[in-house]
């Protein structure tokens, strides 16, 4: 693979001086960087993310779900479920009806920064 001057140092670099103590500070523990590459593996899935964004501000049933996406029960059903595994909706039965939210505010938070993120630029 070739490439480009933006990718390599220069023969002369000797790195950015930092200290030992402060490399610390750089560095992510190896299930966290699992985790996170978890969960935007479950963000990289167009369907997923038109049922997040569905959910943004409101809690729905996955009847409600269907329609939204034109998608079967079966289909939404089988996202929804790996969702929930990554801990990005939640469910709430009421008798036979289940009604699906977010997890937490902080998925409504990464989704919209990332809306923003790309309208910027």
């Amino acid at each position: 693979m070739e490439r480009t001057m933006e990718e390599v140092c220069e023969d002369t670099c000797t790195g950015s001086e930092l200290a030992a103590d402060d490399w610390n500070g750089t560095r992510i523990d190896e299930q966290t960087a699992i985790d996170l590459a978890e969960l935007f593996k479950a963000l990289g899935d167009p369907t997923r993310m038109k049922l997040i964004y569905a959910l943004l501000d409101r809690e729905l049933c996955v009847h409600d779900l269907c329609v939204i996406l034109n998608m079967t029960q079966s289909a939404v059903s089988h996202q929804l479920r790996y969702l929930r595994n990554v801990r990005i909706v939640k469910r709430r039965k009421t008798g036979k009806t289940v009604y699906y939210s977010l997890d937490d505010t902080h998925v409504k938070e990464i989704v919209l920064l990332t809306i923003q993120h790309l309208a910027h630029g």
